[in-house]
């Protein structure tokens, strides 16, 4: 993120303990106005009384909140506008945690190439793009069943220690002519054969992907692949097979080149 986008960023309610106190103090008034016992809000949220009154005063000067007489308050529109702010920060902030934070260390499926049983260390590889978890602790990198399988079967796997060690996958990306240009009539099927023959998966993206795939007799793995579904295959360790019209090539080559994910692009003309 550039250094004026972090600028411009609007605190969010948890960078502050003060702010985070002022939310929840906003909160309660909220669910009990118009009369607030200090006291109570206190309780509720774990500070002293005195700390309340504090944090009270404060939010009257900032309008956040209105003194309507002894015991009395009730939150502001402006008041209202920052809870509703505050509470987007923090709704933005689960769904990453939630999505992304705790998923990345959840449970995983893996392919078991061996009796499991719930409970079992299991040593983990990457195989032909797929996650495979071998009974026994000896691999570089290790996990816990959560569940039971047979060998074949999926296996859920947590506990994760050390690195599952396998290469990246590359791309070779075939520019088939648009049917403007001849389509796959203008390109050599007879290469693509041989080049698909070097790969793990045969992709393609386009009718003239798909024609020139049949003309060298061959069946596509992913038909008009998007570009994630081939930066996902290769960042497994798959060597993929693109095979895109000429037009649209650059929705692909820029993901993968985003995702430093190793390609290149060449030319099959007819003989």
């Amino acid at each position: 993120m550039s250094d004026s986008g972090d600028a411009e960023r609007t605190p969010g309610v948890l960078d502050s303990k003060r702010d985070a106190t002022q939310y929840r103090i906003l909160v309660q008034i909220a669910e009990r106005q118009p009369a607030v016992s200090q006291q109570e809000i206190a309780e509720a949220i774990g500070v002293t009384s005195q700390a309340v009154s504090n944090y009270l005063r404060e939010l009257i000067d900032q309008d956040r909140v209105d003194k309507l007489g002894r015991g009395r308050y009730e939150v502001t529109k402006q008041g209202v506008d920052w809870l509703i702010s505050r509470t987007d920060d923090l709704r933005t902030l689960v769904d990453h945690v939630t999505e992304e934070v705790i998923d990345e260390v959840g449970v995983e499926s893996a392919l078991a190439t061996g009796s499991v049983t719930e409970g079992d260390r299991v040593s983990l590889s990457m195989r032909d793009g797929v996650l495979r978890a071998t009974p026994g602790d000896d691999g570089n990198a290790t996990a816990v069943a959560v569940t039971n399988a047979a060998a074949g079967q999926e296996v859920g796997v947590t506990d994760f220690e050390g690195v599952v060690d396998y290469d990246l996958g590359t791309v070779t990306v075939v520019s088939v002519p648009t049917v403007q240009q001849g389509g796959s009539q203008a390109a050599d099927a007879g290469q693509v054969a041989d080049l698909a023959a070097r790969s793990d998966v045969l992709a393609v993206s386009s009718p003239e992907a798909l024609a020139l795939a049949r003309a060298a007799d061959l069946d596509p793995d992913i038909r008009f692949g998007t570009a994630e579904a081939i930066r996902e295959a290769a960042t497994k360790g798959l060597d993929i097979l693109l095979l895109a019209a000429s037009d649209d090539l650059s929705a692909h080559t820029d993901t993968l080149r985003d995702s430093n994910v190793s390609y290149q692009v060449i030319d099959v003309p007819a003989e």
